[in-house]
């Protein structure tokens, strides 16, 4: 199943290893992991800079979403009930 990440960027379910408040950029060490994915091309954008809520680390990619953790995690149960509902 896919993931609705905003913007026009969705991620297959099973790609996503972590979904990240972006207040932890206050940790030094989460902010130099960001920058050295930065420099390296992984962080993905999906709004500007003012609305990030949140990072998805994806097997591929980082994405920067305007979504918060809680409503992404929300959505990401909502797809588990609705496909457990169809079997």
């Amino acid at each position: 199943m896919f993931l609705h990440l905003g913007g026009d960027v969705v991620v297959l379910k099973k790609d996503i290893i972590a979904i990240l408040d972006a207040r932890i950029k206050n940790s030094a060490i989460t902010r130099e992991f960001i920058e050295i994915a930065k420099d390296e091309g992984f962080i993905q954008p999906i709004s500007n800079q003012e609305k990030e809520k949140s990072f998805v680390i994806t097997s591929k990619e980082i994405y920067v979403s305007p979504i918060s953790c809680t409503t992404l995690k929300k959505r990401s149960d909502n797809i588990m009930e609705n496909t457990e509902d169809e079997s």
